[in-house]
């Protein structure tokens, strides 16, 4: 599908929308795009009215120097959907993604369906040495020179050396590297070091949704990882799913950071089972009154 355009806040925000019926947005990860999605569009566009943006910052949304949080990121994908006509969704947030969609959950539950958590970031402290070392004081220098035209033209170099970060040949090789390719615009890398500082730091994840998850009791919740992930351990999602009564986890024993590229196929019945299966959240205010007080 070609990408479709609107101003939101002065800036370009470009995103991919098809089919008719329920809403589900797809929310792709840091230095992705909604390209990530392409295996599952298509099919899930047959039920669904699909919504998949570039985030600000990224693919081919405008990079302005602003708010990269993820507040700031959940507030701009509900402008999108109200823009585009969009009251409720079900949505699905993939590694950053994730944080999004979680984010979205706890500021505007009226506005999410039902929550769908992909190899999701926020859940834990661990994330792969990689990740960490690209908030390291001094890797705004060090960034443009790794990004630069003739390291990314080494293609059989970079995917060396992504195999022995842990990264497989695959989805997961093919996606870092395309998002390592994104970094050669210089304001996409200064939007990639902005966003990535608001959530992680040397240490590990800063962003941890843990002492919220019980908010989402009342909201149908899927969780979907690859069991080979070397960026976020499965671990996390194993751990979620033990803290948010009555989610479902759903493991793909061969896939790695992107179970979605893949097993699209499976992605997309797991996701539609999981639609057709559940009831849309409806959480009254008196009812989020209620779950606050108790997690006090």
């Amino acid at each position: 599908m070609e990408h479709e355009e609107i101003i939101l806040h002065g800036h370009r925000v470009s995103y991919r929308q098809a089919g008719w019926g329920p809403v589900v947005v797809l929310i792709h990860g840091i230095t992705g795009s909604s390209l990530t999605w392409e295996e599952v569009i298509e099919p899930l566009a047959e039920r669904y009215t699909v919504v998949a943006p570039d985030l600000l910052g990224h693919g081919e949304s405008a990079k302005p120097r602003g708010d990269y949080s993820l507040g700031a990121y959940a507030s701009g994908i509900r402008d999108l959907l109200a823009a585009l006509g969009h009251s409720r969704a079900t949505v699905v947030g993939h590694s950053l993604g994730g944080g999004i969609a979680m984010q979205m959950a706890y500021q505007f539950p009226e506005r999410v369906e039902r929550l769908v958590l992909v190899s999701s970031g926020g859940l834990g402290r661990d994330v792969h040495l990689l990740i960490r070392a690209a908030v390291l004081p001094g890797s705004e220098l060090v960034l443009p020179l790794l990004a630069s035209n003739p390291v990314i033209s080494r293609v059989d170099a970079v995917g060396a050396f992504l195999g022995r970060l842990g990264f497989r040949a695959g989805p997961d090789l093919h996606e870092m590297w395309r998002g390592f390719s994104s970094l050669a615009d210089a304001e996409a890398r200064a939007a990639f070091i902005h966003t990535l500082r608001t959530i992680v730091d040397p240490s590990g994840q800063r962003a941890n949704a843990a002492d919220r998850l019980y908010l989402a009791q009342d909201m149908p919740s899927l969780l979907i990882w690859g069991e080979r992930d070397p960026v976020i351990p499965v671990s996390h999602g194993v751990r979620a799913s033990e803290q948010m009564p009555g989610t479902h986890l759903v493991t793909f024993p061969e896939s790695g950071h992107f179970p979605h590229l893949d097993e699209p196929r499976r992605f997309g019945r797991e996701l539609t089972d999981f639609i057709e299966g559940t009831e849309p959240s409806d959480i009254p205010e008196a009812r989020m009154r209620e779950l606050l007080r108790e997690g006090a």
